[in-house]
């Protein structure tokens, strides 16, 4: 088809050149015979517009000779090119769009119009049809098939002309007639058809017509009795004006057979009428109430009007890869008519090549339909080039292309062709994954080698070739397996099977040896098999080894939980100094001041002051009571600030703004004085502000009153009255605390404000504020390479041409200063993924930026002083090969 296309292109290409020809010599004969006179400065504007023009539409094909699947890109082009009349490019720009498009009912219009315009001479008749043939592949279009229709009458004078146009008309019926909508228009254009050929075989008003002339009468004239039955028996807005018509139009009245069809119609169309309704007043793209009516049909149960509604679905949903897989699913499971069948599969892929579920559908459908060998290649390969999301995917490519190649072995011969091809696509999937997935990816996305287990199970159980399998899984084990158990069991099955009880004990004394998850596992796998298979010897041998793997294994347990108890116990002797350094901080210094009561703070020292930045502990809030001192340890997003102050810390010099500082320790006290008046549960911790924040008490009361009635605010000072860039906000009321919640990251004074809840973390040691995803986000895409001038409108206004955004986030660092990175999180997966095929590798102000979906890398949670979590040689592993 595409050496069809192309000679299509080539044959258009001759006729646009010289007819471009014809209209620049018309063109100057006109302007010669009437003398027309264009003024300097009309011809200057002109010129001027052709040359930006002509500069857009060169830097439109230069884009799209670097990024050729850049849609937007093509359509602009094509809009250019017509306005600017460039027959000969806009021919060559559209054929380039369909190469790689399905394109879309207006853009086909406009190309379907356009030549028909150009080629009226009959000769360039079956041109525009091919063009057509193309069209209605694409999507089901009733409008398409329409013009297509009235196309075909304009070349019935031709030999078998009348005979052309109803086959398309009855393809066009069955294609679109059951459409709801605009089925109606088709079927009304075809009965006018009819009509017109009634007016010529009628006889003259007052001649008797020949029996010849009598016989083509009646038929034409039972052709459109049918029209008209056919029509009521189908249920159609409107249905009731085309029965008038048809009271009116017949001699002898309806018959009672088709009045029962169309009352039967017309209680389906009632039927319908609400999702119809529901349709006409929905915003695009109407998937949800697409698919309720597609349930309602699914339930009725005809499969005509099933398949009609899956069309209209896709037609207005064309980038939902799951409305391909459903519809899909349905004609492979139910119509099973092969052509149906095929041809969707092939629009699925071409609208969604990068969901790779419909890629494994294809193929297993050609192979069910009994497709040649060679076009089940071409589609793999097509497969392989679609540019998936991720790498598991391409795994799952291989492993349906290698399934169908297993099936066209004939393993009762030694060797085949077949076989031999099989091996290759094994070995060359083995490359693909090393070279080209894990050079895109950073990884191959088969750790557990299932490919090669595969191959080895193919090898040991279809060609009797146990050498070959056991060398497959040397390899499986150099590739960083050996420490699982469960790897070792497969492979010790496999032996099981295939093997000899030689093979099956160095199989299992090398799993002793090297397993680090489950090392009792597989001892007592080796005891058993001695138990049944082995003599005294292999048993002594065997549990001589186990013994000493297991005694080894427990050292290194033991090793490992002595450090572990070592850095409790020292971050527990770290926690006693603090605390000891606080309570050393309060007492009252001798001579310091005369009447100073028991547990009052004194002033600490600059150097004091320096202390608590070097503290590896959360910020701390303190209540005194008496003699007695309590912490409450307040979480947030990296231990406030880290271990080093902010910018704009400054300390300040000693005996300056005393006034100040003697107001703000007295506000503390009094405030740290009462804890009755503080509740964690309507309250809030603030932190990240500047230190040069002036008036922060009055700053965060105005920026929080919005939320609710305020109870108290305490913004955190140190000794010498600093302000810390930190502090609290309670509310009268708990209902307060989300609205508060919603001001995180909030700018203040150039940095970002971070709000989060107030917990008392000795009372809540596990609670962590700051959750992080770390499992793909198929509905988010992640921007690398941004330019720091970005902002959030701009990137949002690059991403909106892609679908519906819920949100925009742009990566900044605490002082706010822009990464160069960004999230953007579309409406569903689908809008997501277009846009990573769109927007990666695009430049941005010479930027050439990254896109991918968003895969957060899971967060190591060892580096953690006292984590309880086990080392990932105690965690047991999924079992990929079991």
């Amino acid at each position: 088809s595409s050496n069809a296309e192309q000679t299509q292109l080539q044959d258009m290409e001759e006729e646009d050149a010289g007819m471009e020809e014809r209209a620049m010599e018309s063109d100057e004969e006109e302007e010669e015979g009437m003398g027309v006179e264009n003024s300097d400065d009309e011809v200057d504007d002109s010129s001027e517009d052709e040359k930006e023009n002509e500069a857009e539409i060169q830097r439109l094909e230069e884009q799209l000779s670097i990024n050729a699947f850049d849609y937007n890109c093509h359509v602009d082009l094509i809009k250019l090119l017509k306005q600017e009349g460039e027959l000969f490019r806009l021919r060559k720009a559209r054929q380039k769009m369909s190469e790689l498009f399905p394109l879309t009912e207006e853009i086909w219009l406009d190309w379907l119009k356009d030549e028909i315009r150009l080629t009226e001479e009959e000769p360039n008749r079956e041109k525009v049809y091919e063009l057509f043939e193309r069209a209605v592949k694409d999507y089901i279009c009733p409008d398409i098939w329409l013009e297509y229709a009235q196309y075909s009458i304009g070349g019935m004078g031709s030999p078998g002309g009348i005979d052309k146009v109803r086959s398309i008309f009855e393809r066009a019926v069955t294609a679109v007639g059951l459409h709801m909508i605009k089925g109606q228009t088709v079927w009304e254009a075809y009965r006018e058809f009819e009509n017109a050929i009634l007016s010529t075989v009628q006889p003259p008003p007052g001649r008797i017509p020949s029996r010849e002339e009598q016989e083509l009468l009646n038929a034409q004239l039972e052709r459109i009795h049918t029209l008209f039955r056919r029509q009521l028996a189908i249920p159609l807005m409107d249905m009731e004006a085309t029965y008038a018509e048809y009271e009116e139009w017949s001699e002898h009245g309806v018959p009672e057979t088709v009045i029962y069809q169309y009352k039967k119609a017309l209680e389906q169309m009632e039927k319908c009428r609400s999702f119809e309704e529901s349709l006409l007043v929905a915003e695009p793209p109407k998937l949800a109430e697409y698919q309720a009516y597609i349930d309602f049909e699914l339930k009725e149960g005809d499969p005509a009007r099933i398949q009609i509604t899956f069309e209209r679905t896709l037609a207005e949903n064309c980038l939902v890869p799951d409305m391909w897989a459903k519809c899909t699913t349905y004609l492979d499971r139910q119509l099973k008519i092969k052509d149906l069948v095929l041809s969707t599969h092939e629009r699925a892929v071409r609208n969604c090549p990068w969901a790779m579920g419909l890629w494994k559908s294809y193929l297993q459908a050609l192979e069910r339909h009994g497709a040649d060998h060679q076009t089940v290649s071409d589609v793999f390969e097509k497969a392989l080039n679609a540019g998936f999301i991720q790498a598991t995917d391409y795994v799952e490519i291989w492993q349906a292309y290698l399934d169908y190649l297993r099936r066209r072995v004939d393993f009762s011969k030694e060797s085949s062709k077949e076989l031999e091809e099989l091996r290759g696509a094994f070995s060359r999937s083995l490359d693909y994954m090393k070279q080209d997935v894990e050079e895109r990816f950073g990884e191959s996305g088969d750790p557990s080698c299932m490919i090669m287990q595969i191959w080895a199970r193919i090898e040991a159980l279809h060609c009797k070739n146990i050498q070959k399998a056991r060398e497959l899984w040397d390899s499986i084990m150099t590739k960083g397996n050996a420490k699982y158990a469960n790897m070792w069991l497969e492979y010790y099955n496999l032996e099981r099977s295939y093997g000899d009880p030689v093979h099956c004990r160095k199989a299992l004394h090398r799993a002793v040896q090297c397993t680090s998850d489950y090392p009792e596992h597989v001892s007592e796998v080796l005891l058993t098999f001695e138990r049944v298979e082995g003599s005294l010897e292999d048993w002594d041998v065997a549990v001589q080894k186990t013994e000493t793997r297991l005694n080894r294994i427990n050292e290194q347990r033991a090793k490992v939980a002595e450090k572990e108890a070592n850095m409790a116990r020292q971050e527990e002797e770290r926690a006693d100094q603090r605390r000891k350094a606080k309570t050393d901080k309060k007492a009252p210094k001798k001579g310091f001041q005369k009447g100073t009561r028991a547990g009052e703070k004194r002033k600490a020292d600059h150097n004091d002051y320096q202390n608590e930045w070097t503290e590896d502990a959360a910020p701390k809030r303190h209540r005194g009571n008496g003699n007695q001192t309590t912490e409450e340890y307040m979480e947030t997003e990296t231990g406030l600030f880290g271990r080093n102050a902010p910018p704009g810390y400054k300390a300040a010099p000693p005996g300056t703004k005393k006034a100040q500082h003697g107001l703000v320790a007295a506000a503390q006290r009094q405030n740290d004085d009462k804890p009755e008046l503080r509740n964690d549960n309507s309250s809030v911790f603030i932190s990240n502000l500047a230190y040069t924040l002036e008036e922060p008490e009055a700053k965060l009361r105005t920026l929080f009153e919005i939320c609710g009635p305020i109870k108290q605010v305490r913004p955190v000072f140190s000794n010498k009255g600093n302000f810390k860039g930190y502090g609290y906000v309670q509310f009268e009321s708990p209902v307060s605390v989300p609205e508060a919640l919603k001001l995180d990251r909030r700018e203040v004074e150039g940095r970002p404000m971070f709000v989060s809840p107030c917990v008392d973390k000795n009372k809540n040691p596990d609670f962590k504020v700051f959750k992080y995803n770390t499992s793909m986000e198929k509905q988010k895409i992640f921007i690398s390479g941004l330019p720091f001038s970005c902002t959030k409108e701009q990137l949002e206004e690059m991403c909106k041409s892609h679908g519906t955004i819920k949100d925009v986030r742009l990566v900044t660092y605490r002082s706010g200063k822009p990464k160069g990175l960004a999230y953007v999180e579309f409406a569903d997966e689908a809008q997501a993924s277009q846009a990573v095929l769109k927007m990666d590798g695009t430049d941005i102000e010479g930027n050439k930026i990254s896109v991918s979906i968003s895969n957060p890398p899971r967060r190591n949670m060892m580096d953690k002083p006292g984590s309880n979590r086990p080392t990932t040689d105690m965690m047991p592993r999924q079992a990929y090969g079991s």
